[in-house]
């Protein structure tokens, strides 16, 4: 079985200005690249990455790009995508196109302060250019944001484009609207042309959590996780589900073996094909990997 991690981040900081990274971010705030992850990944059993932008800019996603050429390991790359402008969109998805490991595309929409960015008219245009390319299409953190009730819209104006709900949408984990944020993600579910990213699940009472990183806080971690993980299987099913480390965000935790070791806790009732296609099949065909 191969496994590929479908969310990893690097970033260089003399490349692209990473607005969001601060020194509040602690061990963040430095560049993180492939020597940083290189020797985790083999000791993990991880032989195939996907990179995902981090930063909304052209120079982020041609890091990346270089990245891939450099490093066998990267096997696809989703990188930046003006959305709310056609005319940048069709000249970033030309540019793009000569670099056949770009096989998806992100826009950090969270960031956006129109809570109706995703039903602009501009983004309705760019996103169909974006499925005419067959690239799918990731949505970042969505619960509680303005734009998580409008996934299944969306899914449904473009019912020819995959869009990939990154970290489950965000699930409120031991929260009042864990039944609100379960009713959107099965609603988004529905819409055969979405699947979903097991990534990004940890929050701060997971990064309390974390302490030393041993076994009884990664058990202690799977479970906080088991009941989204439970909604996620129900709704989608392993052929619409994939890993992803979300690495280096996991640095804040459990980093990345306590990260993996939590997830594979909740894969444990799963068979040797339903394990293989969260762990690999997944993400292979939705971004069109080689096999």
């Amino acid at each position: 079985m191969t496994v590929v991690d479908a969310h990893l981040h690097l970033w260089d900081r003399s490349r692209s200005p990473y607005s969001w990274l601060g020194p509040q971010h602690g061990p963040l705030y430095r560049d993180h690249g492939p020597d940083d992850i290189a020797d985790i990944l083999s000791q993990q059993g991880i032989e195939r990455v996907v990179l995902v932008q981090a930063d909304d800019t052209l120079a982020d996603t041609q890091f990346m790009i270089d990245i891939a050429e450099q490093w066998p390991r990267v096997t696809g790359v989703v990188g930046w995508v003006r959305l709310d402008s056609p005319a940048d969109a069709a000249e970033q998805l030309t540019r793009w196109s000569a670099h056949p490991v770009v096989t998806g595309l992100r826009h950090l929409v969270h960031d956006d302060p129109r809570d109706d960015f995703l039903d602009l008219a501009p983004v309705q245009e760019s996103l169909r250019l974006v499925a005419e390319q067959q690239l799918a299409m990731d949505l970042p953190d969505a619960w509680p944001g303005g734009f998580a009730s409008r996934i299944a819209p969306l899914a449904d104006r473009h019912p020819e484009l995959t869009i990939v709900v990154d970290h489950l949408g965000k699930p409120p984990h031991d929260s009042d609207d864990f039944a609100a944020w379960a009713a959107m993600l099965g609603d988004v579910a529905r819409r055969p042309n979405t699947v979903a990213k097991l990534s990004g699940l940890a929050d701060d009472h997971d990064h309390a959590l974390a302490g030393d990183h041993g076994a009884a806080a990664v058990d202690a971690i799977a479970e906080r996780w088991r009941p989204a993980f439970e909604v996620a299987l129900e709704a989608f099913g392993p052929d619409r589900l994939m890993y992803g480390s979300d690495w280096p965000i996991t640095r804040l935790g459990l980093d990345y073996a306590g990260t993996l070791a939590a997830l594979r806790r909740l894969l444990d009732g799963l068979s040797p094909d339903e394990r293989a296609a969260i762990l690999g099949g997944t993400a292979t065909r939705t971004y069109r990997l080689p096999s």
